[in-house]
């Protein structure tokens, strides 16, 4: 709008329309301090390291995990870390004692500190399971879970690293594009395409070039509708690019905070 100071003619700019809570530069504006660590419980050990049940906070909310923490004497600068980013479960069936816990193990027994976070809603952490793919809070939880290992005793915070499989893929390339402090990751069978590429070709609701995934699918549910709705609001990628590439965490791989090793199975139709 413009109006009139005095002699002087002034304009007001136009507000600059908000950005997507899912687009990549929204989420670089908002902040992830995490907390402390609190430990909750000790389990039983592993061979050479030591294993809890711990929570921290994530926009309020207490998020659990299992933590593993090395014996013996730790290295001056604190030992390395991984946040481990686990795939799509049913948040009703998920118990965090149960899943990957050979994957955390092997990491474990290595010299890593590990922390295998159960996002909002699955077990014992508050909030609702959003899903990863149409909503930010699992994309929150995890770097929220690299600030509260920054701050943790033990572990070094300048050697955060990350593995995610599947679901935990997608959430592992956002938050490296999103914050510095992940010094590199390992994905398997991770869910790394763009919007796009994702709406034209993955889990398509009617039949299409790609093979009806079986029942062993590892992949949400969340996939299918939800995030697909986009298209109603903002247009298709063909009428509103720049939407899409922009919620898009591979519009933003000249920023990936570190070195990623990709792990896919040839077999895997999807």
């Amino acid at each position: 709008g413009s109006g009139r100071r005095g002699d002087e003619l002034w304009d007001t700019p136009s507000p600059t329309p908000a950005l997507h809570p899912m687009n990549i530069l929204a989420m670089r504006q908002t902040p992830y301090p995490g907390s402390t660590i609190e430990i909750v419980e000790t389990l039983d050990p592993g061979p050479n390291y030591y294993r809890y049940s711990a929570y921290y906070l994530s926009e309020g909310l207490k998020i659990y995990g299992l933590l593993t923490v090395p014996y013996g004497e730790m290295p001056a600068s604190g030992w390395p870390a991984i946040v481990f980013n686990h795939g799509y479960i049913p948040p009703a069936v998920y118990k965090s004692t149960e899943r990957y816990i050979a994957y955390v193990g092997n990491l474990a027994a290595n010299g890593y500190i590990v922390f295998r976070i159960d996002y909002r809603g699955h077990d014992r952490s508050d909030g609702q399971p959003t899903g990863a793919y149409g909503s930010p809070g699992y994309t929150v939880d995890v770097l929220n879970a690299v600030a509260s290992l920054k701050q943790f005793p033990q572990a070094d915070p300048e050697r955060i690293g990350m593995w995610g499989h599947s679901m935990g893929g997608f959430l592992t390339v956002r938050a490296m594009v999103v914050s510095p402090d992940i010094k590199a990751a390992v994905i398997w069978a991770g869910v790394v395409a763009n919007y796009p590429d994702l709406l034209c070709c993955w889990r398509t609701p009617t039949p299409g070039p790609t093979a009806t995934p079986g029942p062993t699918a590892t992949l949400s549910p969340d996939a299918r509708p939800g995030w697909r709705s986009w298209q109603r609001e903002y247009g298709s990628p063909e009428e509103n690019l720049k939407f899409w590439l922009g919620v898009s965490a591979n519009s933003y791989l000249a920023d990936l905070s570190g070195p990623i090793q990709l792990h896919h199975g040839t077999a895997d139709t999807e």
